[in-house]
């Protein structure tokens, strides 16, 4: 499979309480710290490699140390670093804040300009060789290029879209399996209710529509069936990343031939496993592991 977006190097933080500009929690010491690789399209296609799926991650980096490390350190994770473009520019960067107490964060990123990917950065031959597209929405332009030339090779594809723009309704509609993160879906239609959303975005898409929902799962629309697929009771250590495991997930659960519940089983299962650990692609969960959560070993 092909995947098509941002890496990442992240500094991940763990500290006491989210900060504030008032009282004790305007200083306070630092419990944890590394720095890891992550990004959404890098991370997704990381954990579809750690499940035992063929990947090749195609991606912008820069010409600084941390594109260095992102170029040497994905073959660790399965991922050939032939897909990378590189650009004169700085690496895509985040610092990541975690409350220890619950494990939900803040990220706060920067991302060079002169790292947006071109159309001609991406092979369409090796798009019409995959079985399944993976993209996110930070090089939408290329991107929906991608997703369309994908679905005209009768490709599956599927996406991860978080951010309201101008082009959202354009890249919403080239994909097959649009996956939004919560709260996307209500500014795409005004409706607060998930399922009155995905209902509404049905009217213009007939795939299966998927909204992530944190601890609380996914809910979905398969035709005009509407399933709530519960998460995975587990203790969060750092959410980051956890969406897009759940993408990696899904996609395996897609390539066996799954209906829906059965997917979105596999996938809860894989967003918890990979809150349990820190980091993007540090956190990312072994197979059996997934298997074995989610029932399905």
């Amino acid at each position: 499979m092909v995947g098509i977006g941002a890496n990442s190097i992240d500094l991940v933080t763990v500290v006491p309480a989210f900060p504030r500009p008032e009282g004790w929690h305007s200083k306070m010491r630092i419990s944890r710290h590394l720095s890891c690789c992550g990004g959404q399209a890098a991370t997704t296609m990381a954990a579809c490699a750690r499940f035992g799926l063929r990947s090749w991650y195609v991606g912008a980096i820069g010409r600084d140390d941390n594109g260095r490390r992102i170029r040497e350190e994905l073959p660790q994770y399965g991922l050939d670093p032939a897909g990378l473009v590189v650009r004169d520019g700085r690496n895509q960067f985040a610092v990541i804040v975690i409350d220890e107490q619950t494990g939900e964060r803040a990220v706060l990123w920067d991302r060079d300009e002169a790292l947006r990917l071109r159309e001609e950065d991406v092979s369409l031959d090796a798009i019409a060789s995959a079985r399944v597209l993976h993209v996110d929405d930070v090089d939408q332009e290329a991107a929906i290029r991608a997703a369309r030339h994908a679905r005209g090779c009768g490709i599956p594809v599927t996406s991860d879209l978080d951010r309201m723009t101008d082009r959202t309704d354009e890249l919403v509609m080239a994909v097959t399996c649009p996956i939004f993160a919560d709260g996307l879906p209500e500014q795409l239609t005004g409706e607060r209710d998930h399922e009155r959303a995905l209902r509404r975005l049905r009217r213009r898409h007939d795939g299966w529509l998927v909204v992530t929902l944190g601890q609380q799962g996914a809910a979905a629309l398969d035709g005009d069936r509407f399933v709530l697929s519960p998460g995975f009771p587990v203790k969060a250590v750092d959410t980051t990343g956890s969406g897009d495991v759940f993408r990696a997930g899904f996609i395996y659960g897609v390539l066996e031939g799954w209906d829906l519940d059965r997917t979105l089983r596999m996938a809860n299962a894989a967003a918890g496993l990979a809150c349990t650990r820190l980091g993007a692609m540090a956190g990312i969960p072994a197979l059996d592991e997934v298997l074995a959560l989610a029932g399905q070993s």
